[in-house]
């Protein structure tokens, strides 16, 4: 039987909000298909007057789809080793791809760039994951001998 901490609950919680965050972009794509008349199983629109708007909210949750399993992995095991910082990490994640998302919805892609701050975010949860891995393997951190005095 596995033993999670108390703190582990702010995992389970922040993997909860990620997936309210991944329906709303659902959401978001199906109230566009409606709006611009894109059927299924088309994935992008080619109507020269509005499907660049349509195709940007369709990419907004495309991408985040095409993250969203390395996210979670992190946010998992990562959350084992230290549960407060992988999740305060999770939340900043996901509250970059819903800003992300609103940017690229204007159809300009460039606006996107506004939830960029959520890939520091990412990155400091595959480092924790990493670092997770390597305190279970028992890697130290390199000595640095070369910089002692010799006695």
């Amino acid at each position: 039987m596995v033993v999670l901490s108390k703190e582990y609950g702010y995992v389970a919680l922040t993997g909860f909000a990620s997936i309210v965050m991944v329906g709303h972009l659902a959401m978001n794509v199906g109230k566009a298909r409606k709006k611009y008349n894109v059927q299924l199983p088309q994935m992008y629109s080619d109507d020269p007057e509005t499907g660049n708007i349509f195709n940007c909210i369709q990419r907004a949750h495309q991408n985040t789809l095409e993250i969203y399993p390395a996210f979670l992995f992190c946010l998992a095991v990562g959350g084992l080793h230290c549960p407060r910082l992988v999740s305060g990490l999770g939340a900043v994640w996901i509250i970059s791809r819903v800003v992300y998302a609103h940017g690229y919805s204007t159809g300009d892609p460039k606006k996107r760039m506004r939830g960029a701050f959520g890939n520091v975010a990412l990155l400091g949860m595959m480092l924790t994951t990493a670092n997770f891995g390597r305190h279970l393997l028992g890697w130290t951190a390199p000595r640095m001998d070369c910089f002692r005095k010799a006695s």
